[in-house]
């Protein structure tokens, strides 16, 4: 690039004579680096900037630091006030300057920032001034400008930010002269702006010069340039985005041949190579469902079956790649190609949420697969394949909680034999926990060109965590390549599964998915599943139950715990005014839901045991249970998942028939939690042997619930007249150190307090204290072997985030991740009323059984006591609100 700047005009003042004595020469590098010490700063504290000058005629490049620039400022519209110092330099011509932009906040910010940058330096300057800043301003990452402008669009659905996005694409490319380097890597980011201006607007015009900038790109690049397949490959995209538009064949193939191309010049080993193929995938299964020629519906198979089985690509790209190649083979008779895709599918699922990420980026990547392990179930029920919906159900649901199960694995047998191996997985198990309870680290935007040309290095840190990871899989490796020790840590099989099971009972999964509903119901020892299809249930029926108790339970003030009525209650006063919702949704649940799964089983109502029986009359009221009433652990999916199939039933006094009656219920957010309680036996530490309670009957800005303290009391003096070790922290004295240390001390916990719900960061759900919050993520962290048995009374602590259902993100199921063996919790608010009552008959049962204090007869005693309460109250809309809420997880 030749010098132009001698005969442009120099800056006034008293910056400009400073600098009359530089020499002319060009800007060949500018780093700005904004930085901040404090995360929780919206704007940076110190501005530092570092720009490299390079002298005509001369090999050598001499670096000139500036000093911080105090002049610097923030606008409240967040644009960047430039300081002359910055506005004399980059009036000298440039060589492919770079920009970053580095902030202690959010992603949101960084992009605002960049578009403030862009904005501010146009502001300064003019086609016939400051030339330097002229050129500067569009040289500085244009697709970082791309995706800030994008993002802007989406948070303000203002339509000039993405005008303002191809405004900067084209004045880059207009100022760029023939033949230079950059000119691709502008014209393809020019097409991405006119790509995504098409998308919003449907302008065809736009779709039509986005075409024309990617074949301008691949005419003029390097046949040996690395981005060209970058370049067909949006060239792909922009056909097939105007095929969407005009249904026009001739598009459509276009697109095809872009994206083969793109294909042939990517080596199988890239990782570009899995996305390229899954787009050439996508294009065929256009070309089949507008042509209906199934040759190209098997060419679409064959691309997404290649990008989801390879080795080198993202798991995200790999995993879309599977979703597609299930879907495409959803009809075929030969059930080999859709369980295969759905089988690479359910892996894959595990690496999207792998160990690799941390766990609240585990929990944003699972929102968007959740219904994945639903869908596989439903495909291999189709196929009668009742071992591998069980499988892949588990495989694909609770993978945060059962990581974190796996890096707490029972050593115990692989330690006396391989002790050096055993206390490694100890380390990495540890720091992978710790690492994966750290937030996510803010990564900078990057142009997608600097991507393929050289991935940007990320955070020593989420490079600490990767290589842990992938530490941990090759030491599992190792252990699975000893004898006997093959399966550690593997998916449990179906025939492992029932061999570890409760000796008694029954484990039932519902998987509940748009295109039918079924359960299988487990028992131990029993290798044969038994399957039973819901056929009067449906997705959208379990949706509109959840819907109306939710919008019930809303109305009536029972998500909140604590009143302002004259008669205080830890939910809301109930006041019952849009009719006997809870009946019909219990009624609904019994006759759609339950009663044909206990009819499946071959389960007699009337008695609950075991006989065959075709049918069974609703009217005729069922005999008296026998006081050993058996058990069931529910494992309910989608919508099911968030209402109280144990309290299913029609009350209506004397013809009532319901399943407390005849069965204790259970939940558990997976098979295998349930299962690694029974394989491993309860730990008899007699040190840790007792209670531990937090009562907080006013917590500072919280609604007063002063019955807390009548139940923690009235269970402290049961407890000690048993010579049982029990504390109670109240008030001021339940601070969240006090909290969290003595729970590390006690095999038994207490809450009975507040509690929150965060449904965007489900791991900041908790306890609310006297000075503070206990979180899930605190109390997952600092686990303690021992652990036996939490009681929750507090509310909504097993009601989970809706986005998640497959995840059982509550209170609860954190629990039991924190080592827990069994949890009482509730599905909502309790009412400060009936809640020491409850509690009470639950410890005065649980510790007169011979299993004493703890997990194993938990169950049992929580029973007694709603069924006592039941008794109590009747069959009442307003005693079901009382005592249905209650409910145990675990063991």
């Amino acid at each position: 690039m030749s010098s132009t700047n001698g005969g442009s005009e120099q800056p006034s003042g008293a910056n400009a004579e400073m600098h009359n004595d530089v020499p002319e020469c060009y800007l060949k590098d500018i780093h700005i680096e904004f930085v901040s010490d404090d995360p929780e700063l919206s704007s940076p504290n110190e501005t530092k900037v570092h720009v490299d000058l390079v002298v005509p005629g001369s090999t050598s490049t001499e670096n000139l630091p500036f000093k911080k620039l105090s002049s610097r400022e923030w606008k409240s519209d967040r644009e960047i006030k430039v300081p002359d110092e910055l506005i004399f330099v980059a009036k000298f011509h440039e060589i492919g300057p770079i920009w970053k932009v580095h902030f202690g906040k959010s992603e949101i910010e960084k992009f605002k920032s960049n578009i403030g940058i862009y904005k501010t330096t146009r502001d300064f300057t003019t086609e016939d001034k400051c030339v330097g800043i002229w050129k500067l301003k569009f040289d500085c990452d244009t697709f970082v400008l791309n995706r800030s402008f994008k993002f802007a669009y989406q948070s303000s659905g203002n339509l000039k930010d993405l005008d303002d996005a191809v405004l900067a694409q084209q004045e880059a490319v207009q100022s760029t002269p023939e033949g230079h380097e950059d000119m691709p890597d502008h014209l393809n980011n020019l097409g991405i702006s006119l790509s995504g201006r098409f998308k919003h607007t449907g302008n065809l015009s736009d779709i039509d010069a986005a075409i024309s900038a990617y074949q301008e790109a691949i005419r003029i690049a390097d046949e040996e340039d690395p981005l060209l397949p970058l370049y067909l490959n949006n060239l792909g995209n922009a056909f097939s985005s105007r095929f969407e538009r005009t249904s026009s064949l001739i598009d459509i193939r276009a697109s095809v041949l872009a994206y083969r191309r793109a294909v042939e010049l990517t080596p199988e080993e890239s990782s570009w190579t899995a996305e390229y193929l899954n787009c050439l995938g996508s294009s065929l299964r256009q070309y089949f469902n507008q042509t209906a020629d199934p040759f190209y519906r098997e060419m679409a198979v064959s691309k997404y079956s290649l990008a989801a089985t390879g080795l080198d690509g993202d798991p995200s790209e790999r995993l879309d790649a599977a979703e597609h190649w299930a879907e495409l083979s959803q009809n075929d008779d030969d059930p080999s190609q859709v369980l295969s895709a759905f089988d690479t599918a359910i892996r894959l699922v595990s690496q999207v949420a792998g160990l690799d990420q941390t766990i609240e980026m585990r929990h944003s990547n699972l929102a968007s697969i959740s219904h994945l392990s639903r869908t596989a179930a439903t495909a291999a029920l189709r196929f009668m394949r009742t071992d591998l919906a069980v499988e892949w159900l588990e495989q694909g649901r609770g993978l945060v909680w059962s990581q974190l199960n796996n890096l707490r694995t029972p050593l115990d047998r692989l330690s006396v034999a391989y002790p050096v191996l055993t206390n490694e997985i100890k380390r990495i198990s540890r720091a992978l926990e710790d690492a994966g309870g750290r937030g996510e680290p803010a990564l900078e935007p990057i142009a997608e060109a600097s991507i393929v040309r050289k991935r940007i290095g990320v955070d020593e840190e989420i490079h600490a965590h990767i290589k842990l990871a992938r530490e941990w899989d090759q030491t599992l490796e190792k252990v699975r390549a000893i004898p006997e020790f093959e399966d550690f840590l593997q998916p449990l099989k179906l025939s492992s599964m029932v061999d570890h099971l409760p000796n008694s009972g029954y484990v039932i999964i519902i998987n509940v998915h748009q295109d039918r509903c079924d359960a299988l119901a487990l028992q131990a020892g029993v290798h044969d599943l038994c399957h039973i299809p819901l056929l009067d249930f449906s997705y959208a029926k379990a949706d509109d139950l959840r819907n109306r108790l939710k919008d019930h339970l809303l109305d009536s003030g029972l998500r909140m715990r604590g009143s302002d009525s004259a008669t205080i209650s830890r939910g809301m006063r109930y006041e019952g005014r849009t009719g006997d919702v809870i009946k019909d949704v219990l009624r609904d649940l019994w006759i759609l839901v339950v009663r044909p799964i206990l009819d499946g089983i071959g389960q007699f109502v009337s008695n609950f045991h075991p006989i065959e029986l075709d049918s069974f009359d609703l009217e005729i009221h069922a005999q008296k249970p026998p006081s050993d009433l058996s058990r069931i652990w529910w494992c309910a999916t989608g919508p099911l998942a968030f209402l109280p199939i144990h309290a299913a039933g029609i009350y209506d006094g004397s013809t009532s028939s319901t399943l407390s009656d005849f069965a204790i219920s259970s939940y558990i957010p997976t098979v295998k939690t349930l299962i690694e309680r029974v394989k491993t036996p309860r730990n008899a530490d007699t040190k840790k042997a007792g209670l531990f309670m937090i009562s907080q009957p006013d917590t500072p800005n919280q609604l007063p619930i002063p019955g807390t303290t009548k139940e923690v009391r009235a269970i402290q003096r049961l407890l000690e007249k048993k010579g049982i070790r029990v504390l109670c922290l109240e008030r001021a004295s339940a601070t969240v150190n006090h909290g969290i240390a003595n729970m590390e001390k006690y095999s038994c916990v207490h809450f009975a307090c507040h509690a929150f719900q965060n449904t965007e960061e489900p791991l900041k759900s908790g306890f609310i204290l006297h000075d503070g919050r206990v979180e899930l993520a605190t109390v997952i962290q600092k686990h303690s072997v021992g652990a036996d048995l939490a009681f929750l009374s507090a509310c909504q602590t097993s009601t989970g985030d809706e986005k998640l259902s497959e995840e059982a993100v509550h209170l609860a199921a954190g629990m039991l991740a924190a080592g827990y063996r069994g949890v009482v919790a509730t599905m909502w608010s309790i009412q400060d009323k009936y809640g020491p009552k409850i509690a009470e008959d639950f410890y005065a049962n649980l510790i007169e059984r011979p299993e004493g204090l703890g997990s194993d007869a938990a169950a049992r005693a929580l029973h007694h006591a709603t069924q006592n309460l039941r008794k109590i109250l009747g069959d009442s809309e307003s005693s079901l609100v009382c005592w249905v809420p209650y409910v145990h997880f675990g063991l």
